[in-house]
């Protein structure tokens, strides 16, 4: 008898271009799925093909705030994941827009073709929160479980790994300036997560593995205070820098000012972030809403942070501490 070879199903990924995105479709593509990546630029998404096999991976064009792109983008989905975000408004890209009406698109879209959904939003989102962005965060994960009520919905703390915007960009300040600011005094506190682990927790939902109409909080191992993410990150590039407490008022006048920049350093609104610490709840961890009860060990800090951020110390992958 011959036997019928069955097509690979198909995953649609709005921002899947970006850098959880890559992580994501790479977890996605070692399964054999086959990959839509819809954004914005498909012609800058090149850097996706290699992560699989000739013709699994295929960026098209789609921008949230043009609904028709939307709903070409999934047609023919089994699964769609929603990981566009943006941390500061630039443009036509405002929190709203794309946290709130854009989540409800690529619901409805998914809603109309029958296709499963993942929407990734952040451990911080409140309806209540004085930032913008955490508000819209969480009006987006309101409308997506309005609309597919069996949606799984992924919160990850401050992701880190090899792309991030993190930790690369105060390694990058400590290659030149002789401190590093503490917002706040450096208290808030982190829980920061691989993003390959947010990645194959993206891949379960799509494996049917995640139970629907939950909200996850994905944290690492450990909770940091923002002063020991930095102290954490110094030993890494093994250099010496003074850590400067930065009292709200002034980093308020300071992100007033950065703020005004193109891709700016900070802003008021990140400030107002800073105000709440970036942790997994006890009522998720309760109720098994977190990486372990996934059954994903988080990766810790102490192991990635090195693989990535030796390009910052003095002599880079060739630098020796002294013995002692």
């Amino acid at each position: 008898m011959t036997e019928i070879l069955q097509t690979p199903k198909l995953v649609v990924i709005f921002g899947g271009s970006g850098f959880v995105g890559r992580h994501v479709v790479r977890a996605l593509a070692k399964r054999g799925y086959r990959i839509r990546v819809a954004c914005r630029r498909p012609d800058l998404a090149g850097h996706l093909q290699p992560l699989g096999n000739v013709g699994q991976i295929q960026p098209v064009q789609a921008n949230l705030r043009v609904r028709w792109s939307v709903d070409q983008a999934v047609i023919g989905a089994d699964h769609v994941i929603n990981l566009v975000g943006i941390l500061h408004e630039s443009g036509r890209q405002k929190f709203r827009t794309v946290h709130e009406f854009g989540a409800r698109a690529v619901a409805e879209a998914a809603r109309s073709v029958g296709a499963g959904l993942t929407h990734v939003s952040a451990i911080g989102a409140d309806i209540n929160s004085e930032s913008a962005y955490a508000r819209t965060k969480a009006l987006g994960e309101k409308a997506v479980l309005e609309t597919v009520k069996d949606a799984v919905i992924l919160r990850p703390s401050i992701n880190f790994g090899p792309e991030d915007g993190f930790f690369n960009r105060f390694a990058a300040m400590a290659r030149y300036s002789p401190v590093l600011p503490l917002i706040g005094g450096g208290a808030t506190k982190f829980q920061p997560v691989y993003v390959d682990d947010v990645a194959e927790a993206a891949a379960r939902s799509v494996e049917g593995a995640v139970e629907g109409g939950k909200i996850y909080e994905l944290g690492g191992p450990s909770v940091l205070t923002f002063k020991e993410c930095m102290q954490e990150l110094l030993a890494v590039i093994d250099r010496d820098r003074l850590l400067v407490p930065v009292p709200w008022w002034a980093a308020d006048i300071q992100a007033s000012i950065l703020g005004l920049m193109p891709n700016p350093l900070l802003t008021r609104d990140q400030v107002a972030q800073l105000r709440s610490d970036n942790v997994v709840s006890d009522l998720a961890t309760r109720d098994g809403r977190t990486l372990a009860g996934l059954g994903i060990q988080p990766q810790s800090l102490a192991t990635i942070l090195p693989t990535y951020l030796w390009r910052f110390r003095a002599a880079g992958q060739f630098q020796r501490k002294p013995a002692g």
